[in-house]
């Protein structure tokens, strides 16, 4: 029978490949917004961040399992009656010290685990802020939009009454106005 801890450990090597490779395709989006769809950006962000909770429950589980069977062989040799502990001492103490060797090498790769875990979970936080900080950016592009859109509009309105003007000149003079105007508008719209 195989160890419970190198299968989990195996689902979460596997689960943290995964998670990587999630997170090159979400930073390949990020930085280039203008080929990506909003769809593959949520759709990725989201399986970034189910992933990254997975291997976080996998580890809280195997965290669990090893509290549990720590408990329970210490349970059960001390229950041990005093003339089995002395007959059988010698190999209790193997039994032991492997067991301790392996407890000690499944402690030290939770840790590696547990490290790659951290990067992760850093990583995801760094993600969302990021997330945020483009969502206000992409709200104030477009209250820019709706306010340049309500401007031009003015514009028009007042293009329209001046058409209606009777002397050449005036038009003129208008239209001359309502140019640079347009071109003033033009240009705030390039700087912002």
């Amino acid at each position: 029978m195989e160890d419970p801890f190198f299968v989990v450990k195996g689902e979460v090597q596997k689960a943290v490949n995964t998670a990587q490779g999630l997170y090159q395709r979400w930073t390949e989006l990020m930085q280039d917004l203008s080929s990506a769809s909003k769809e593959e950006i949520d759709w990725t962000t989201n399986e970034l961040r189910n992933s990254l909770r997975s291997i976080e429950w996998d580890l809280e589980d195997l965290d669990e399992t090893i509290n549990i069977l720590t408990i329970f062989f210490a349970y059960k040799y001390t229950r041990l009656d005093r003339e089995l502990q002395s007959a059988n001492s010698h190999f209790i103490d193997e039994q032991q010290t492997q067991q301790q060797l392996i407890a000690e090498q499944q402690d030290e790769q939770l840790e590696l685990v547990s490290g790659t875990i951290g990067v992760l979970k850093n990583m995801s936080e760094r993600i969302g802020q990021e997330l945020d900080e483009q969502a206000v950016m992409l709200d104030d592009f477009s209250h820019e939009m709706d306010n340049t859109q309500s401007r031009l509009d003015n514009v028009m309105k007042k293009l329209a009454k001046v058409s209606h003007m009777t002397s050449d000149r005036r038009q003129w003079c208008a239209i001359g106005i309502l140019l640079a105007i347009l071109f003033v508008v033009i240009i705030l719209l390039i700087v912002l």
